[in-house]
C-alpha cells in the first residue's frame, strides 16, 4: 500500500505570514490539529507546519497576541514523504520522529498530501504495526528539541 492511497489530499494550508487566528479557524473548520505552511496557495511549496499544540504552548501559554504570524509559532525541521512511498516505511518514519502526522509531497517539495495516526487506523494495515506505531509516538522523549505533537 502506498502513502497515495490513505493520504488526505489537497489539505487547508496557511503562508507564513497569515495570523495564528486563521491557522486556529482551518483547524477548528477542517477539524485538524496541523495545518501546512505554504509558501503561496499557487505552488504550494512546503515551508513548514502549525499545530494546535504549536499556538497553544508557542503562543497562548507564552502571552502572545491573537495577531501574531504563523511564522512565529511554525516548526520549520519537516519530516516529510512521497506518494509513493510504501505505507510500513511512512510509518517506521512516523516512529523514529515521533509524529503524528506527515506531509506528503512531490519532487518539487510542494504539498500534496497529509497522512495521520487516524489515516492508518482507518485505511492503512490492520495488523500490530499501528500499535507499534501509536506507542512509540506517544513515548516522551525530552531530547526532542521540537514539536513532537506534530
Amino acid at each position: 500500500m502506498k502513502a497515495r492511497e490513505i493520504m488526505t489530499t489537497n489539505p487547508e494550508c496557511v503562508t507564513s505570514a497569515d495570523s495564528i487566528e486563521t491557522a486556529a479557524r482551518i483547524m477548528r473548520d477542517s477539524d485538524v490539529g496541523i495545518v501546512p505552511v505554504v509558501d503561496d496557495d499557487e505552488h504550494r511549496r512546503l515551508r513548514g507546519v502549525i499545530t494546535d499544540r504549536d499556538i497553544a504552548v508557542r503562543g497562548v501559554a507564552e502571552g502572545r497576541a491573537a495577531d501574531c504570524h504563523v511564522r512565529d509559532l511554525m516548526s520549520d525541521d519537516l519530516v516529510t514523504a512521497r506518494p509513493d512511498d510504501d505505507v510500513r516505511h511512512l510509518m517506521d518514519r512516523m516512529k523514529a520522529e515521533q509524529l503524528r502526522r506527515i506531509p506528503i509531497v512531490d519532487d518539487n517539495n510542494c504539498l500534496i498530501g497529509i497522512v495521520a495516526q487516524a489515516d492508518l487506523a482507518l485505511e492503512g494495515p490492520g495488523d500490530r504495526a499501528l500499535g507499534d506505531l501509536v506507542e512509540k509516538i506517544s513515548q516522551f522523549w525530552p531530547q526532542r528539541k521540537t514539536d513532537p505533537d506534530r
